[in-house]
């Protein structure tokens, strides 16, 4: 039962948004992969591989059609965008795509492999200290504010909801064919919730289950209480990159709140766990955030009714790293 959502200081996304954003990412590029995946106990659940879009993540969705919508004096003044990197690249291939301008605000932890892969689409990359406590969003600020850019936010945006949305779209349409029916229930890696935000939009008859690493649960927490929670300062180290957000935007609080949607976390060897599952039984490399959801399924954190559908979010992951985690034993 989905309430009516509360509005925020900006426009709100709408389905109908989704539907348009699903069109344009359909005349660009070719629709992920739908793989069904035997897990232990037997049950299949639908694997969306969204680690194969040309960016490695779901992320160029939202960037495609955010930039996309600029008029002509927004795309002359440029973009900026705040990313550990899969939001970056997204934005970077888009704005190469368009020939707008591009500065991506990226912690100077963020893997080597996604600082190179932005620099190298042409973004300005500049970098800030995530350990020393700056504040991405008030960096990002100060370079919207010197040049009149337009900041596409990661998760907090209308445009950014939409396009990911786009991929429920897809989805639904893919499993109509191969599962009988539309997804029952979706399971999903959660930052922000941008993604999860989108699904809501899409798929407004299956359950979205949003997956966090465990201390950067704070989706889940906002959830539960009825009131926008903070990732304590203190919080763990996690080889969830993608998944690092200090906060939900009030935007994606309102969207995911009028579903009633109910988050969970997974621990680091659960992540891992489900990296060495993708790479096994689906010889895919997945990145340990885009990895969170599938590693909740696995360990009967969510039920698998054999429509139920889990994404794959992103690939972007440093070799040495993930040649570590699958020498696991």
């Amino acid at each position: 039962m989905t309430k009516p959502i509360p509005s925020v200081d900006q426009r709100m996304p709408t389905h109908g948004g989704v539907l348009r954003a699903a069109a344009k990412v359909a005349e660009l590029l070719p629709q992920t992969p739908l793989l069904p995946l035997e897990l232990p106990g037997g049950e299949t659940v639908w694997c969306k591989v969204e680690s194969l879009q040309p960016v490695g993540a779901f992320k160029i969705r939202g960037a495609w059609h955010r930039l996309t919508d600029l008029t002509d004096g927004e795309r002359a003044t440029g973009v900026v965008a705040v990313s550990s990197g899969n939001h970056a690249q997204g934005v970077a291939w888009a704005a190469r795509r368009l020939a707008i301008a591009a500065k991506i605000v990226m912690p100077n932890d963020a893997p080597a492999v996604k600082l190179a892969a932005t620099r190298a689409l042409g973004a300005a990359v500049v970098l800030y200290d995530r350990p020393g406590g700056e504040d991405r969003d008030v960096v990002a600020l100060r370079l919207t504010s010197a040049s009149g850019a337009t900041l596409v936010h990661a998760y907090g945006d209308p445009w950014v909801i939409e396009g990911q949305g786009s991929s429920g779209v897809e989805l639904a349409a893919q499993m109509k064919c191969l599962a009988g029916g539309p997804p029952t229930r979706v399971v999903t890696p959660c930052g922000g919730g941008g993604l999860a935000s989108g699904l809501v939009l899409a798929l407004p008859d299956a359950e979205i289950v949003p997956v966090e690493p465990e201390g950067w649960d704070d989706v889940a927490r906002s959830l539960a209480s009825g009131t926008i929670q903070r990732v304590a300062a203190n919080a763990p180290k996690t080889a969830c990159d993608a998944l690092q957000t200090p906060a939900t935007y009030p935007i994606n609080f309102a969207v995911m709140a009028s579903r009633g949607l109910k988050g969970l976390s997974v621990s680091e060897a659960e992540v891992r766990a489900a990296q060495r599952y993708a790479f096994s039984h689906l010889r895919l490399v997945i990145e340990p955030g885009g990895a969170a959801g599938l590693a909740a399924l696995l360990v009967g954190k969510v039920p698998a009714d054999g429509r139920t559908a889990v994404i794959l979010s992103g690939g972007n992951v440093d070799p040495a790293a993930f040649a570590a985690v699958i020498s696991e034993v």
